[in-house]
């Protein structure tokens, strides 16, 4: 299982998580989990999702999302799980 950590940041606005996921779904690729929260007006989201059947690549997807992103005015994020955990690990 191929799987990349998503994460979108910003004002909160209707649709957001319907653009994201619609994104996904229509390239194949599967949402295995999902927390969002809204502080106040700000939303933070955190998604794992497996990109083993999607039908573009890593960077595309990653370009692609970015671009949405700037369309609806939040930061979206994609890492492969690989760098996420290698960026996040704490050494004792």
């Amino acid at each position: 299982m191929k799987k990349t950590i998503v994460t979108v940041v910003g004002k909160d606005t209707i649709g957001i998580i319907a653009k994201v996921c619609t994104y996904l779904s229509n390239n194949r690729i599967n949402v295995l989990d999902i927390s969002q929260t809204i502080v106040q007006e700000y939303f933070n989201m955190m998604m794992i999702v497996d990109t083993t059947q999607a039908s573009k690549d890593f960077d595309t997807i990653s370009n692609d999302l970015e671009q949405i992103g700037e369309e609806i005015g939040v930061t979206i994020k994609a890492q492969r799980e690989e760098i996420f955990n290698k960026m996040h690990r704490i050494e004792a």
